[in-house]
């Protein structure tokens, strides 16, 4: 039987980084589902087609190669931009989830980082965590991220874009952004990926042990 490690939570919440860091750790299956509506829009962008064809959207979407989702190439900010707009419509949601929940019965386990994972992805997940933190300390990380590639930003508008995002998640009709019932919420405004880690890995072994 797979193990099930479903991961939520706001954007730059900083639940990539503990995702990956947890399946590392365990020898585990890891998707970050955002890539996925990140690469559906870059193959629309590529096409030149348009992002607000639902069945258009729909039909790439159903194309997404979970094995070639490259990271440095899909986190380009116009990317993130696009994925957002295709991100709300249904059809592209369920052909993505579909590939998602196919992904999640990876031997021996998995870890799925998103918006829905416990909530729709994976409702069974043995483990669910909600990782969050204050749109401000989101805000400063993305900013400093940014920066630290030598992109040029603004902080404000960084934060002005985080809210939006939130908005946007927490606002859809479909799948929105909350935690699971049964998620354990591990909040790093004031947390290191090391205490972070820690909290998260508790939370594991214990189910692990059951």
């Amino acid at each position: 039987m797979t193990f099930i490690i479903a991961i939520d939570g706001p954007a730059a919440a900083g639940k990539g980084t503990l995702s990956r860091r947890i399946a590392e750790t365990y020898g585990f299956h890891h998707l970050d589902t955002g890539l996925t509506y990140r690469a559906t829009a870059k193959a629309l962008l590529d096409a030149a087609l348009p992002l607000d064809d639902e069945a258009v959207a729909e039909a790439m979407a159903f194309k997404v190669d979970l094995a070639g989702l490259d990271r440095s190439v899909l986190a380009a900010h116009e990317i993130g931009e696009a994925a957002s707009k295709i991100a709300v419509m249904p059809a592209v949601r369920r052909a993505l989830v579909e590939a998602q929940k196919a992904f999640s019965g990876r031997i021996p386990g998995t870890v799925l980082d998103g918006r829905d994972i416990g909530t729709v992805v994976c409702p069974q997940a043995q483990v669910k965590l909600f990782v969050t933190a204050s749109p401000e300390v989101r805000a400063r990380r993305r900013f400093d991220e940014m920066t630290g590639h030598g992109v040029p930003a603004d902080y404000l508008a960084v934060l002005a874009d985080i809210i939006k995002r939130d908005e946007r998640d927490m606002g859809r009709a479909d799948s929105p952004l909350r935690p699971a019932e049964d998620a354990h919420l591990i909040d790093t405004s004031e947390m290191g990926i090391e205490a972070a880690f820690s909290a998260a890995k508790s939370v594991i072994d214990a189910a692990l042990a059951h």
